[in-house]
């Protein structure tokens, strides 16, 4: 299905029919990406008694429970709910599900601490265009071996503050990165990128999310995009995601 949308006055052509699924998939494994300390993902059958919800164990259906931490395993999306003592739910913050978007591949530069960082620099001189919406981070190294990262005591790249700030005044209002958060894995609760994105000591943007452990293939390439975010209707701070590019052109 191709269609025709206008973007800054500016009219583009998209083919529907062709997603590109950015998001990770869940599996009940030790395979599955992990972070924050936790166990793998559990999909097992009900059981009731005699009664197993599998159809390869008698049942006329598949019946899973599933056990999973959305922050933790997979692709997810968060709203500033993830950081307040006010609740606030990904449900009544994300309203809206397409949005144009720009995809940028950089590689985290070492810090005066000694960490990885991508920096408000790097950001400044990879952005192309005006008036986006949303912006996807692609780190490199960039392999398949994102899809069953251990990222548990690894201290991965992550994004200063100032970058933060800076993603915020370009008045981008989802922010989408392939690594398992936007701040340093023990920061002592700081917090300071999250903060900054979403303007938690002043006018907070409650409109805005974060989007962490998405996986961009190196085919596809930087740009523009039309980017629908697809969520699971959970009355929680995060839900697991399904971020879903389309080419312009």
């Amino acid at each position: 299905m191709k269609t025709t949308i206008k973007i800054n006055n500016k009219k583009y052509k998209v083919n529907l029919s062709k997603p590109i699924d950015i998001s990770l998939p869940l599996l009940a494994s030790e395979k599955n990406v992990n972070a924050w300390y936790l166990e793998p993902p559990k999909i097992e059958p009900v059981v009731d008694r005699d009664w197993v919800g599998s159809v390869d164990e008698g049942a006329s259906v598949n019946f899973n429970t599933i056990e999973f931490n959305p922050h933790a395993h997979g692709t997810h999306t968060e709203c500033i709910g993830h950081i307040t003592k006010e609740f606030h739910s990904i449900n009544d913050c994300l309203k809206k599900f397409f949005f144009n978007a720009e995809l940028i591949t950089v590689l985290p530069e070492k810090s005066k601490s000694g960490d990885k960082i991508i920096s408000k620099t790097q950001l400044e001189s990879n952005l192309k265009y005006n008036n986006v919406k949303a912006i996807i981070i692609r780190t490199k190294p960039n392999s398949d071996a994102k899809l069953s990262k251990q990222y548990s005591n690894s201290n991965p790249p992550y994004l200063s503050e100032e970058a933060a700030v800076f993603i915020r005044k370009k008045g981008i209002k989802h922010l989408l990165i392939d690594l398992p958060s936007v701040d340093k894995e023990k920061d002592d609760g700081k917090l300071l990128a999250h903060k900054a994105f979403w303007n938690y000591d002043k006018k907070q943007r409650l409109d805005a999310t974060i989007t962490e452990l998405i996986y961009v293939k190196d085919e596809i390439e930087d740009g523009m995009y039309l980017l629908n975010l697809q969520i699971a209707s959970f009355e929680n701070d995060a839900s697991p995601s399904k971020p879903i590019l389309y080419k312009l052109r």
